[in-house]
This record gives structure tokens, sequence and C-alpha cells, in this order.
């Protein structure tokens, strides 16, 4: 009996005893793991999963964590000499020995799923220090962007002048202009709080 099971976005098709490489797992050496994404089964006879064939699985020996062979990388710029460089990576796999092929009751076996070691929110991983470190950045995003809007909404909307762009609006408002008519009423040659453009002043005239 053989099953082709699909697990690091690669399909394999195993038989009881074969001995494979994949895609790293979250598992220790001698843990049993079971792979649930089950395409295929044959042997006396063949069922084809739609996609995935119901209650089947195969189950493997952790060996060993292990790196697969080096693959050279060389990067070279046309006309540009100094600029040919060799690089070199080892991917990190792990080494299984399927011990045994389920047809069905895979569901109900409770032994530990074969889970990728980059997948998120693995505890003892940095993908959860990570998915936490990426909510702290939306937070402080959001609130930026609400301060931001509660900034305009106390004044105008200098980023409306032609040549004003965020970053300029900005400076504006630290120095103490947030409405046309404030930045209508400035001097651009005396002004020292920011650099002020006469357009700038013009339009501010404007549009107050």
């Amino acid at each position: 009996m053989f099953a082709v099971m699909k697990t690091g976005g690669k399909q394999y098709k195993v038989q009881p005893g074969d001995t494979l490489r994949v895609e790293k797992l979250a598992a220790d050496a001698g843990e049993t793991v079971q792979f649930n994404e089950i395409l295929m089964l044959g042997g006396d006879s063949t069922v084809v999963g739609a996609p995935l064939v119901a209650g089947a699985a195969v189950q493997a020996e952790v060996i060993d964590q292990i790196k697969g062979d080096k693959v050279i990388h060389f990067v070279k710029r046309r006309r540009k000499h100094s600029s040919q460089r060799t690089k070199g990576h080892r991917q990190h796999l792990t080494l299984l020995r399927v011990t045994e092929i389920l047809s069905d009751g895979g569901d109900k076996t409770g032994v530990k799923a074969a889970i990728g070691a980059g997948a998120a929110g693995l505890p003892g991983t940095g993908t959860d220090r990570y998915a936490e470190n990426r909510d702290d950045q939306s937070e402080m995003i959001a609130q930026v962007r609400n301060d931001e809007a509660k900034a305009m909404s106390a004044g105008d909307d200098l980023t409306a002048i032609t040549g004003v762009g965020p970053a300029a609006a900005a400076k504006l408002n630290e120095a103490g202009i947030t409405t046309y008519a404030e930045l209508a009423a400035v001097d651009p040659e005396t002004f020292e709080g920011t650099k002020v453009k006469p357009e700038w002043v013009e339009q501010a005239k404007t549009l107050a």
C-alpha cells in the first residue's frame, strides 16, 4: 500500500519503511508525527481525494533534523565586474521514516500533527513573538493615524496647498501654523519656525 501526501508545499509518494527528507517540521528526533493531507491511496484499490482522502493519514518517526546539500547562487551583473558574488545556502530539513499508512481513522489517533517549523503561532519559535510584534506595530500605526486625523480636524488641511506634503504640513503644525489664515499671515523672509515658501503664503491667502 502506498500514499501520496502533501507537506511543505510538495507531494511525496510513500510506503511503510520509506525514508524521506521534507521541509523542516516542528518536532524532535524520536517523535512520531502524522500527516493528514493525503491526496491519494494506492494498493488493492485506489482512492483519490477530492482534494483529500477523508480519514486517511501517514505516520512517521522523526529521525533527525538535518540540512540539505549546499546550493550555490552566483550573481553576476553584465558589464559590472565588481558586483560578481557567490552565495551559499543549506535548507533546513527533517529526516523521517514512514511507519504506517492509515486508510481511515486518522483523525482519531491523537498523534501529533506534522506542522512546519515556520507555521504561525508555534510556541517557543520566533513566529509567535513576530506575531505579537506585528500586532504592536499595527496598534502603533493606528494610533499615529488617529493622532494625525485629530490634528487635521483641529485646523485646515495644509496639504491642499501645492508643494506642501504630509511632512511639510507636520512641520508647519509644529511651528504653530494649522490654518490657512495663520499661514497667510506669515512673512516667509522673517519666519523662523520652519521653511515657508512665498507661493504657499499666496495660496493660503486665496484659500483663507
